[in-house]
């Protein structure tokens, strides 16, 4: 993408996970199940907001499920649109199950080669995320995604132009913030992982 075309595009994409959950404390694999947010999933997601209320964001867009559409309330977002490509990567037969029990019986497995039975692959996970990324760049702006560890993490490896196995070096922790832009013209991770910062 040249200079030009960046600058007609979205200017920077902010990524937001979700607050912790029962199954995110206990590593299992947390696809479309449901759940809600712990109280300090809760309070995470609160402590966000002073961070956001100092930016100014073109569209927020959030997954459907509720841990992430929580954390944006909480997180004081508005005008929040449903995404449905926003959703967690679907984890099949490996749903609510460990990486450490389901290499018990496949020592080798990983999510970013393999993906899940019965679930979505890699392929489809990135078809996924790139609708997400030509979404945030058809219009200028900034847009803020709340969304889930792995499919935040493949949009990152997408973002900059890599394969989404890139997202196995990117851990990103609950209620964690995330800037992806340009560096003239080419597509960047400006800012990885990152608590949010205290208000002034």
């Amino acid at each position: 993408m040249s200079a030009g075309a960046a600058d007609e595009v979205a200017s920077e994409v902010w990524l937001i996970r979700h607050g912790e959950t029962e199954w995110s404390l206990s590593g299992q694999h947390t696809g479309v199940t449901d759940l809600p947010l712990t109280l300090a999933g809760e309070e995470r997601a609160r402590a966000l907001a002073p961070s956001l209320a100092r930016m100014a964001f073109d569209r927020v867009l959030s997954s459907p499920l509720q841990r992430a559409c929580r954390t944006a309330d909480l997180a004081g977002l508005r005008d929040v649109e449903i995404c449905d490509d926003l959703v967690e990567w679907r984890y099949g037969d490996y749903e609510g199950v460990t990486t450490a029990d389901i290499r018990k019986t496949q020592p080798d497995w990983s999510v970013w080669t393999a993906g899940a039975p019965n679930g979505e692959s890699p392929a489809e996970i990135s078809a996924r995320v790139d609708r997400v990324i030509e979404r945030c760049q058809s219009s200028k702006g900034r847009t803020l995604l709340v969304a889930h560890g792995h499919v935040l993490r493949s949009l990152a490896a997408r973002w900059i132009e890599q394969p989404v196995t890139l997202g196995a070096h990117l851990p990103l922790g609950t209620a964690k913030l995330c800037v992806l832009g340009f560096d003239r013209g080419i597509p960047t991770v400006e800012r990885w992982n990152a608590e949010p910062s205290p208000p002034p």
